[in-house]
């Protein structure tokens, strides 16, 4: 029997230092914000103060535009999603887009309240900040989900809403980034405040892809860095714990205003099924499924997925 304890105390303390060691080779402390400027703000970006963060945001196109496109990114994700769009965009409308808090180099919130009515009030100060009456507003992801609350929230304020994989339904994903599913779970997403292998960036990345093969160094390079930025990991498991996917769909009937709702057929985080959905729920939206792409079809495919957005404004 102490031949079997000693064996097995020799097992547990080798599983230690193989912890300790994977720890220490992936341990990644948080990045001032000054350090990721010269990279991810570089002109046009701009900073404005906010309800106590200063916003990373970039403001395009002619500034006599009556009617904006506010551009809003998904989880882990920056404006930078949206640079396709926006070069396109920007040549006769105004843009605008910007990092939400708790993502991208805005970084946290001061009281750290990541609720999604929160958000819909940020985007209300945003507008304000920014003298927008009245816009047409995008969101991606979470970033969609956001988008049709403000829609709701402010309905003097949207005159279109579009849609591009937008959360809103009970979350029944086919497959989860690692990187999410281990922002979830106690002790782990502790430990990942701490520690963050780019590794684990890059399959995240890939899973949201409909081709896994257009992700480049710099795109991972890009997710890395900002995931890194003082204070997000913090926010990315406190927006987890307090703003459940799905938990109000019914509202999503009470939407009235013209709605174009893309998705990407490969989308294996939100399935298409969801696309369905939204536009059974929104009276007289018009859908338009790409069918080689995955979760984030404005980033993987700008022109393809612009095809129907112009389009839809016109």
């Amino acid at each position: 029997m102490k031949a079997i304890a000693k064996i097995l105390a020799a097992i547990v303390s080798l599983l230690l230092l193989a912890l300790v060691a994977a720890v220490a080779a992936s341990w990644e402390p948080d990045r001032p914000v000054s350090e990721l400027t010269g990279r991810w703000a570089r002109p046009p970006s701009v900073f404005l103060p906010v309800r106590g963060m200063s916003v990373h945001l970039r403001d395009e196109g002619p500034r006599g535009d009556p009617v904006p496109i506010v551009l809003l990114h998904g989880t882990s994700s920056s404006l930078h999603t949206w640079d396709g769009w926006a070069k396109a965009l920007a040549q006769d409308r105004r843009v605008v887009r910007f990092d939400l808090p708790g993502i991208g180099l805005t970084g946290p919130s001061p009281d750290e309240d990541y609720r999604i009515e929160r958000y819909v009030e940020f985007v209300g100060a945003m507008l304000d900040a920014l003298d927008i009456s009245r816009c047409v507003i995008a969101g991606n992801s979470f970033g969609g989900q956001v988008a049709w609350e403000t829609a709701l929230a402010y309905p003097a304020r949207v005159d279109k809403l579009i849609l591009v994989d937008a959360a809103g339904y009970p979350f029944q994903p086919v497959s989860v980034p690692i990187g999410f599913r281990i922002a979830r779970i106690p002790l782990l997403n502790s430990l990942m405040e701490h520690t963050l292998p780019r590794g684990l960036i890059e399959a995240s990345v890939r899973n949201v892809y409909g081709d896994p093969e257009k992700v480049t160094a710099e795109l991972v390079d890009r997710y890395f860095e900002l995931t890194l930025r003082a204070g997000n990991r913090r926010a990315l498991v406190k927006r987890f714990a307090q703003a459940p996917a799905g938990i109000h769909p019914e509202r999503i009937k009470a939407l009235k205003v013209p709605t174009l709702i893309l998705w990407g057929g490969r989308d294996r985080l939100l399935p298409p099924a969801d696309a369905l959905s939204f536009q059974r729920d929104i009276a007289g939206s018009r859908l338009a499924v790409f069918g080689e792409l995955g979760h984030v079809p404005q980033e993987e495919d700008p022109a393809a997925s612009l095809v129907a957005v112009k389009t839809f404004l016109r």
